[in-house]
């Protein structure tokens, strides 16, 4: 019981034209500091995509470029740096949709302004954010995931539909006009070829990067995480990382099947720990407690410590319907926990063939999921083996070497626009 808290290889270089991360710290260092603009929801650690647009920025700072951030929350450490100017877009009564308005309106009135005073600067958006002719770093497709129904109010199915609807129009509008789109995967970059036409010369894959910080786990800090979650000695321990939203593109829906079916066999005793929250966090909690199960898992809402959870956990299990990467399954192989995720993540191609029955190919088979994770418990020992020459490849490409990469793209298209 839980207690209360106190590409089948695993290779580095993506398809799509990666260059030499030295070449980018030269294109910095040759004396020339021409602005970037940066526009995105957010600069900080509290989410995947947020913390890939904090590491740029930082890289940019830390080689004295100037910055220009426009987002709705940034991080103090960040906004406070020298060289940097913030632009927050949070409205009062934080209404999503009108924020996204005016953090669009708000990033291309500051592009205007920037590219106005210096021909060179760059200007780097996410998505649909805000539409811009320059670098559009892709890190999910609203084309990707149209759930055919949702289990919740009407009032949020309408609005999810509505908004839905809107996405997907900006999408064919904004990813053909960007010079340069950079994804986060080979999934993303197949997607935007397929479904949105965009042209396969203009898309590079960079993956995402990895925090010093998520290193294999001592025995001390397993420890730590554990007693923190109250987890009795030699308990085996799985975890499910991300929100639990309405629309249950993260799985935790298929997850709950196959858990449910696991308890009733004897010889599966591990418990669950969730760590995320969202709008059907009540409905779930309702759920375990009704099941009779809520011994065997705990929901712990949003945490800021994942990091804990992960140090505390024999095993991630991540089925997601779409996930265009997938840090969270990331960060557990950086710490040396094994992951069952879905086959069609992006983060599935930086697993290495060993690895390949960690992969689900239909991540809507409970059945299939439950097999996976018995297999698992069966040789717990064997899959942390099994798994340690990825997570070493994975421990060594940081967030700093991402964005280099991103950082030489850029340099490289100029001087060819210059050439021009």
């Amino acid at each position: 019981m839980i207690g209360n808290p106190q590409p089948r290889q695993p290779t580095l270089p993506p398809r799509g034209g990666i260059l030499q991360i030295s070449h980018a710290r030269a294109a910095i260092g040759r004396g020339r500091r021409d602005p970037w603009l940066l526009v995105a929801e957010g600069f900080h650690s509290r989410g995947g995509m947020d913390k890939a647009n904090a590491a740029l920025a930082n890289y940019l700072v830390s080689h004295g470029v100037p910055v220009h951030l426009v987002a709705f929350s940034i991080d103090p450490e960040i906004g406070c740096k020298p060289g940097v100017t913030c632009t927050s877009t949070r409205i009062a009564g934080r209404w999503p949709s009108l924020e996204r308005s005016h953090l669009a309106r708000r990033g291309r009135a500051m592009a205007l302004r920037l590219t106005s005073h210096s021909r060179n600067a760059r200007v780097v958006v996410n998505g649909i954010n805000c539409n811009w002719p320059d670098i559009n770093w892709v890190h999910w497709l609203h084309q990707c995931w149209q759930p055919p129904a949702l289990k919740a109010p009407l009032w949020f199915r309408l609005k999810h539909r509505l908004e839905t609807s809107r996405a997907i129009h900006l999408e064919h509008t904004v990813f053909r006009s960007a010079r340069l789109l950079v994804a986060n995967s080979e999934r993303t970059r197949r997607d935007l070829i397929s479904l949105l036409g965009v042209s396969a010369e203009r898309i590079h894959t960079i993956y995402l990067g990895t925090d010093s910080a998520w290193k294999a786990l001592t025995p001390d800090r397993r420890e730590a995480g554990r007693a923190w979650l109250g987890v009795p000695p030699g308990r085996p321990l799985v975890a499910f990382v991300g929100a639990l939203g309405y629309d249950s593109r993260k799985g935790f829906d298929i997850l709950w099947r196959a858990w449910v079916d696991l308890c009733a066999l004897a010889e599966w005793d591990a418990d669950l720990v969730v760590a995320g929250n969202g709008r059907a966090l009540p409905d779930w909690r309702r759920e375990a407690a009704r099941s009779g199960l809520g011994g065997r898992v705990r929901f712990l809402g949003f945490t800021d410590r994942v990091f804990d959870v992960l140090a505390a956990s024999d095993l991630l299990v991540s089925p997601a319907r779409y996930e265009s990467y997938g840090l969270n399954v990331q960060e557990a192989l950086c710490c040396g926990v094994p992951a069952i995720v879905s086959a069609g993540a992006g983060v599935a191609e930086r697993y290495s063939s060993d690895l390949s029955p960690m992969l689900l190919p239909n991540p809507e088979d409970a059945c299939d999921l439950a097999a996976r994770m018995l297999h698992w418990r069966r040789d717990m020992a064997g899959w942390r083996k099994r798994l340690e020459p990825t997570m070493q490849i994975l421990r060594t490409y940081t967030w700093n070497d991402m964005a280099s990469r991103i950082v030489n793209l850029a340099e490289s298209s100029k001087a060819i626009e210059r050439c021009q």
